[in-house]
């Protein structure tokens, strides 16, 4: 499937998933606090989105989309990817909102390595000072609080954030010849009867409301599965991956409105060196978009 390199859409759809990525840990971290145990809270988001992504398809008659001929690959994506779930909605869970983000945010280290090392992306100089600029601004974030959080929570929080970056490498490579909503539903499709292997052990009733919560997490899901993939589809994975830091943003409004954990001195002074980190990407990947030349493939920034 034709790629195309459009920097800024792929930047635009990214920060897009990382709202509704930092809503639904958000939803999450209430969900499991109300009392909703957290396997089954996982089942529900990918038996929904499966259901959500398949109904659309038919009701478009499009359900050729789904077709593929790589679906050893698509199985082991679903195993990482379930495995991702688990830490990337358990460190919200286990931690403060704004800690388990903060952590995540390690997700660019690994990514730029990940994809010089493997897909052989030109990162030169510029893109890792902006990513090191950037981490400098997550160390300023987490060091007053990281001290407070529990070991158990900051080890699920650092390994979300590596295989984010590996599951990242792995879409990129199937969106060279996958379409995106293919990609996500089988993605939801093998992971769910994996999950649901937990429910006799924790599923139980709930009320009304907690299972609005559950769709809500379903349909987002679905939302933030696809924008994810669209992103790497348009931008490198070295860069897109750096918007997520604007996911702290989220996570403090939502820990401030509903747990009223305040703003802390260090958010503040960490929060520039984030978004200048951001800028410094944005510009450069736009600079090599405008140099379409074959050459410019080669050249290192």
């Amino acid at each position: 499937m034709e790629q195309t390199n459009r920097p800024f859409l792929a930047m635009g759809l990214r920060l897009l998933a990382i709202a509704c990525l930092s809503t639904m840990a958000m939803l999450v971290k209430y969900a499991v606090g109300s009392g909703i145990a957290f396997p089954e809270v996982l089942f529900w988001r990918q038996f929904l989105m499966a259901i959500v992504l398949l109904a659309w398809l038919a009701a478009r008659r499009d359900l050729g989309r789904l077709k593929t001929r790589r679906m050893p690959i698509h199985a082991r994506r679903a195993v990482l990817g379930t495995i991702g779930l688990f830490l990337n909605f358990g460190a919200p869970v286990l931690l403060p909102l704004a800690e388990a983000t903060v952590l995540g945010f390690t997700t660019a280290i690994f990514a730029v390595i990940l994809s010089a090392a493997i897909l052989k992306e030109k990162v030169g100089p510029i893109r890792w000072f902006a990513v090191v600029l950037g981490f400098a601004g997550v160390v300023v974030i987490a060091g007053p609080s990281l001290g407070d959080a529990s070991a158990f929570g900051v080890a699920v929080g650092l390994g979300a954030g590596l295989i984010v970056a590996i599951i990242s490498i792995q879409i990129r490579d199937l969106t060279r010849t996958e379409d995106s909503l293919t990609i996500v539903f089988w993605f939801a499709a093998i992971s769910t009867p994996v999950l649901a292997l937990f429910l006799p052990f924790y599923a139980h009733s709930h009320a009304p409301w907690q299972w609005g919560l559950l769709l809500a997490m379903g349909l987002l899901g679905s939302l933030v599965q696809v924008l994810l993939t669209a992103a790497l589809r348009f931008g490198q994975v070295s860069s897109v991956v750096v918007m997520d830091y604007s996911g702290i943003v989220w996570a403090t409004l939502y820990g401030w409105l509903i747990w009223d954990d305040l703003p802390k001195l260090a958010t503040i002074l960490g929060a520039p060196l984030v978004i200048a980190a951001g800028a410094i990407i944005a510009w450069r990947e736009h600079k090599l978009h405008l140099r379409a030349v074959p050459a410019s493939s080669a050249a290192v920034d």
